[in-house]
């Protein structure tokens, strides 16, 4: 008889701990680091890699700084800026890159760009190119 009722309590006890188990709140944390420092920016996408000069419009900078693109984007809600495909590695871009670190050139290339992005990478909805 003791086998019984040594089972029986072993099951209310692991019973009462996975239910205690089931109450208990996670917590996550996500950390992306700091933002990549990149002369002309960086794309919108990981790994964030830095973007070469031409491929953001002058929206996408305020005062000749870079506003952000992905988890660090610092600018309007709902924004949408000029970006140039030519320039994507995602769509056969296969020119040169500047580090991170390096500093921009003095003279800045001309802008050719004609789609639009968000601040994820995002294509602007039609209507709003």
């Amino acid at each position: 008889m003791k086998t019984p009722r040594q089972l029986a309590l072993l099951g209310i006890t692991a019973g009462l701990f996975v239910a205690a188990a089931n109450n208990v709140p996670a917590q996550v944390a996500v950390s992306i680091g700091v933002a990549p420092v990149c002369p002309y920016g960086y794309y919108e996408g990981s790994p964030y890699n830095c973007a070469p000069d031409g491929y953001y419009g002058p929206e996408w900078f305020s005062g000749g700084i870079f506003v952000g693109a992905g988890p660090w984007y610092h600018g309007a809600d709902h924004f949408y800026g000029h970006v140039d495909h030519h320039l994507d590695y995602r769509k056969g871009y296969h020119g040169s890159f500047p580090a991170r670190g390096e500093q921009a050139a003095e003279r800045r290339a001309e802008f050719h760009g004609q789609a639009m992005h968000d601040s994820r990478g995002h294509e602007a909805p039609r209507g709003r190119r």
